[in-house]
């Protein structure tokens, strides 16, 4: 790497989407952004934003075949600003990989054996594994010369103990097909728990934090000085918290009675679970901002639905707590925790005997900075802190190949 080559690339690759960030890691400055969505169909769309000039959003559509054509695509429009992928500023490319399992517990740099250990991970991630491995090869035919560097959701769950990673069942079992609680989005818990401490003026190691990563996917972790030893999601991002789509927490045994009793197989309880519960399951919207102008309008469903999300809330804050044994800051980010005032003001209700509290005007504030919106009084900072993933992975990546 040349001493100019200060650019990092993030790719996140879904499986007919791409999303990108150019940034230049000497200031963490973002240079575009963009987006390519419904690859493979014939109304594709290509939306980019050239924020090194100061331009406007770009955006193009019309068919774009596969993950080759969107990268070549997004790699025109990068160099029609100057930011081409034949740069020699261009450290090297980031890519988020969902499932690393547990022997990647660090940013890496991908070669045949990284490709082999995650194709071999796609049964526990099938969704997600195989999109991110034609985003890496993709990219690899594109610059075979430069560094790529995988950055995995599940890493940073890597130091949680046998105990809380463990399931209660058959060891042998469990070892022979891989079945453990790995945890998810785990660079947005890494960031976010690493910023909160920053917020409160300590440094990382210093502070205990739960953290609240509630978007249309939603997951809880328990971070004791800086390393995280609980997470809510588990084998799969299904379990914990309610979501979006998905269920969160459920009796397994329910899957085996929908079978018996109302005969669905084994993929219609999955897309039951995972697409069609949670929030919009409940109430029919996995909007939260809908669900709240329905409660203000008493529809009764919105109601219930916000109520069964917050309970699992309270419940995982509680667990978590107990977990830590002690708790310097309750931490909300992704969409949802860092834009909806009523789900913060009611995670945290009825909880003052356990040192939390919400200032009403604090939590009122919309803003992109982190923040306290806890009173000064309380024994339990409670913070929004704008989870920045793309962020974290670019300064993971550049750090692995400047080292």
């Amino acid at each position: 790497m040349t001493a100019t080559a200060t650019r990092v690339l993030v790719l996140n690759s879904g499986s007919s989407s791409l999303k990108y960030q150019l940034l230049d890691m000497t200031d963490g400055a973002r240079l575009a952004v963009g987006l390519v969505e419904r690859i493979g169909e014939e109304t594709s769309r290509l939306a980019h934003t050239p924020l090194a000039t100061g331009g406007d959003k770009r955006e193009t559509e019309g068919p774009i075949a596969d993950h080759e054509a969107a990268l070549k695509a997004v790699g025109a429009e990068l160099a029609a600003d100057g930011l081409g992928l034949d740069s020699p500023e261009l450290a090297a490319i980031g890519h988020r990989v969902v499932h690393g399992g547990l022997k990647f517990t660090e940013p890496t740099v991908i070669d045949d054996a990284v490709l082999q250990e995650i194709e071999r991970l796609v049964p526990v991630a099938p969704l997600h594994n195989p999109a991110n491995l034609t985003g890496i090869r993709t990219a690899q035919a594109l610059r075979p010369d430069l560094p790529q560097v995988a950055v995995f959701d599940t890493a940073f769950h890597t130091t949680m103990p046998e105990h809380a990673a463990r399931y209660a069942i058959d060891v042998a079992t469990a070892d022979a097909h891989r079945i453990r609680r790995y945890g998810f989005h785990g660079t947005s818990h890494a960031y976010v728990s690493r910023r909160t401490a920053e917020l409160l003026g300590k440094d990382p190691s210093e502070v205990n934090v739960i953290v609240l990563h509630l978007g249309n996917g939603a997951s809880a972790s328990a971070v004791a000085g800086g390393r995280c030893v609980d997470t809510s999601m588990g084998l799969t991002p299904l379990e914990g918290l309610v979501m979006g789509t998905r269920s969160g927490d459920i009796d397994p045994a329910v899957t085996f009675h929908l079978k018996r009793v109302a005969g669905m197989s084994e993929d219609e309880v999955d897309v039951l679970l995972n697409k069609k519960s949670g929030l919009i399951g409940l109430c029919g919207d996995n909007d939260m901002r809908e669900i709240r102008r329905r409660i203000d309008e008493g529809d009764e469903r919105a109601r219930l639905a916000f109520d069964i999300y917050i309970h699992r809330l309270k419940k995982y804050i509680g667990a978590y707590s107990a977990v830590l044994g002690r708790v310097d800051a309750v931490a909300f980010t992704a969409g949802v925790g860092e834009n909806a005032a009523p789900v913060r003001e009611a995670a945290v209700a009825g909880l003052e005997e356990m040192g939390l509290a919400v200032d009403a005007s604090l939590n009122a504030v919309r803003s992109d900075e982190p923040r306290l919106i806890s009173p000064e009084y309380a024994r339990v900072a409670v913070a929004v802190v704008p989870t920045d993933e793309e962020l974290e992975i670019a300064q993971q990546t550049y750090a692995l190949v400047s080292a």
